[in-house]
């Protein structure tokens, strides 16, 4: 029994760790965006509102990304986090100084302007280690 509990017992830990972080449920740098999805490019229905996008902050990080967005065109995120397997507990846009928290199964809305084209990235408080991106055209 000694050894099991010296050897076996922390392989199984390690184990367990390797396992949770292959399924996205951990912090990582090397997770790669999907395609952006139609629903994330639509256009807002009426004309002067800013555009409504919903994310969600899953076990795989903030869904959908990357989004294409418009310069000039304001935009409304409604972003709401369905887990505690993240670490991704907030939003934060460095450029726009935003560093909203995201508390569990409520909807938070942030609201931005994007002024330059090209990529911009967003995530979490840790160094944005789980991310999203927009393209900004």
């Amino acid at each position: 029994m000694p050894f099991f509990s010296k050897i076996i017992k922390p392989l199984l830990a390690l184990t367990l760790a390797a396992a949770v972080l292959s399924t996205g449920q951990g912090c990582s740098k090397d997770s790669k965006p999907a395609e952006p999805s139609a629903a994330a490019t639509a256009q807002p229905a009426k004309p002067g509102e800013p555009r409504t996008i919903a994310l969600s902050v899953t076990e795989k990080g903030y869904e959908p990304s990357p989004i294409t967005l418009k310069q000039g065109e304001p935009v409304k995120l409604v972003l709401t986090r369905t887990t505690d397997h993240t670490c991704a507990t907030e939003i934060v846009l460095d450029e726009y100084n935003i560093n909203t928290p995201l508390p569990l199964n409520q909807p938070v809305e942030v609201t931005f302007t994007p002024n330059k084209t090209g990529k911009l990235v967003y995530g979490c408080a840790m160094g944005k280690m789980i991310s999203g991106v927009f393209m900004v055209e």
